[in-house]
């Protein structure tokens, strides 16, 4: 039986996908890097030090200072986020129904814990999380299952018994090798993406959730 839920945060619970690009596309353009919207697809679900670390061993930059550019990046997104951060389609109906059914919440994402209050406090969805964990505390990023899992133990939740909401394969496979079930809710243009193939579950929006859960728990 499910009785914990770990939401992904980054075009799951808000669609910052296209801020980040922004904010990458401004930051990394400045260093010399020209990226579109297909090569930034590549880092999604990434944490930003593996996004800045990807994208100096695809073209390197003079006088690299990693810091500084997660830094860069991260102003912009917190800026961005609180002020134009707006929730996915059915996040709320989904939030509501886990907590009338007593289900354990937790936020686990690849952004950093500033990125993370930020989007929790402009939704007005923070005191619904128990947990709120931040890859940045974690050894390995996504596809990596320890976030998922460091999350799992906070909550006191058994891995067997906690649904994953993944928006990215590499949040896909870090639930399913945490040994989680795991919903998929793909951006439009990667619905049909056998690498989502993998997850127990695939939705169209987190406006299916409580019928799913439903189904799973009944």
């Amino acid at each position: 039986m499910i009785d914990t839920l770990l939401f992904d945060m980054d075009g799951l619970m808000v669609d910052s996908e296209p801020y980040w690009k922004i904010a990458e596309k401004q930051v990394f353009g400045a260093l010399g890097l020209n990226l579109n919207d297909e090569l930034l697809r590549q880092v999604m679900g990434f944490r930003l030090n593996e996004v800045v670390q990807h994208w100096y061993n695809y073209q390197a930059w003079p006088n690299p200072n990693f810091e500084k550019t997660e830094n860069d990046i991260m102003d912009c997104m917190v800026e961005f986020m609180q002020t134009e951060a707006l929730a996915l389609p059915g996040l709320y109906i989904a939030l509501d129904y886990a907590i009338n059914k007593g289900y354990k919440l937790a936020v686990a994402s690849s952004s950093s814990m500033r990125l993370i209050e930020a989007v929790v406090n402009k939704l007005g969805v923070k005191e619904h999380f128990k947990v709120l964990h931040s890859a940045e505390f974690e050894s390995y990023g996504k596809p990596h299952p320890a976030i998922f899992l460091t999350a799992a133990n906070k909550l006191g939740s058994n891995p067997n018994q906690c649904l994953v909401l993944e928006d990215s394969v590499n949040g896909v496979i870090a639930a399913k090798a945490a040994k989680m079930t795991c919903v998929a809710i793909p951006e439009t243009e990667k619905v049909k993406d056998p690498k989502f193939s993998i997850a127990d579950f695939q939705l169209k929006s987190l406006e299916e959730l409580p019928k799913l859960l439903a189904q799973i728990n009944s």
